[in-house]
C-alpha cells in the first residue's frame, strides 16, 4: 500500500465545527453537504434555526406581492443563496434581483451585485444580525434596498424601508411602513400588511 494511500485512510474526517485560520471558504463549505440550512459569516458555518409560523406567513405574502408587481428585468425568490464574497453567504427571507446575464436553472447562490432589494423578517433567533450584522453586510456589498420587518404589537407586519446612501455606504431610513407598504423601490409595489398574515 502506498503512503498517499495509507496517510490518506487514516486522516481524521474534517470538522465543520472547526474552521482553518483563515475560515471556510464557500466551496469548501459546500463539500461537506451538511443536513441542515446555513450561513457562511467571516468563514464560520452558521447554522439557520427554525422559524415560526408568523415568520413564514409573512415572508410568503411579501414574496407574493412582490412576485405580482415585478417589472422586468426583475426576478423575485424566497430564500435564495446570495455569494456576499468568499467566505460570507446569506440566504435573505425574499430577494429582488436582476436577472440579466444570468443563469438561473445552474446558479447556486446569486451574485450579490444583481440583488436590488434583500428582505429579512425578523424572528426570535436572528433579532441582532437582521438589525445590525445583515443590513451592515448588504450595505457595504451595494444593495440598494434594505427591509427589515418587525413583529408588531398587534401581530401585524412593520416594514423598515432603507436605501443605501452610495458616498457613505451604509443604508438610511426612509419610511417605517404600517397598514399599508407603497413604494416604488425597486419598482412600483403596494402590499396590505394585514393582508400577508392570518389573524
Amino acid at each position: 500500500m502506498s503512503a498517499v494511500r495509507e496517510v490518506a485512510m487514516t486522516a481524521e474526517p474534517i470538522d465543520w465545527k472547526l474552521p482553518p485560520s483563515q475560515g471556510w471558504t464557500y466551496e469548501q463549505a459546500m463539500d461537506f453537504d451538511l443536513p441542515f440550512e446555513w450561513d457562511l459569516v467571516d468563514g464560520v458555518i452558521v447554522v439557520r434555526g427554525q422559524t415560526n409560523f408568523w415568520h413564514d406567513q409573512v415572508r410568503s405574502g411579501l414574496e407574493r406581492a412582490l412576485f405580482a408587481a415585478r417589472v422586468a428585468p426583475h426576478a423575485v425568490l424566497p430564500e435564495r443563496c446570495v455569494l456576499l464574497d468568499e467566505s460570507n453567504t446569506a440566504k435573505p427571507d425574499v430577494v429582488v434581483f436582476d436577472k440579466t446575464g444570468l443563469d438561473v436553472f445552474e446558479l447556486d447562490c446569486l451574485p450579490v451585485e444583481s440583488l436590488a432589494l434583500a428582505v429579512e423578517v425578523v424572528s426570535h433567533g436572528t433579532r441582532v444580525r437582521d438589525r445590525f450584522g445583515k443590513p451592515g453586510q448588504y450595505a457595504e456589498k451595494g444593495i440598494p434596498s434594505y427591509w427589515r420587518v418587525e413583529r408588531g404589537l398587534d401581530d401585524l407586519p412593520i416594514v423598515h424601508e432603507f436605501h443605501r446612501d452610495d458616498e457613505k455606504g451604509v443604508y438610511l431610513p426612509v419610511a417605517q411602513h404600517e397598514g399599508v407598504l407603497r413604494t416604488s423601490v425597486p419598482y412600483p409595489v403596494e402590499i396590505d400588511l394585514a393582508a400577508v398574515v392570518e389573524l
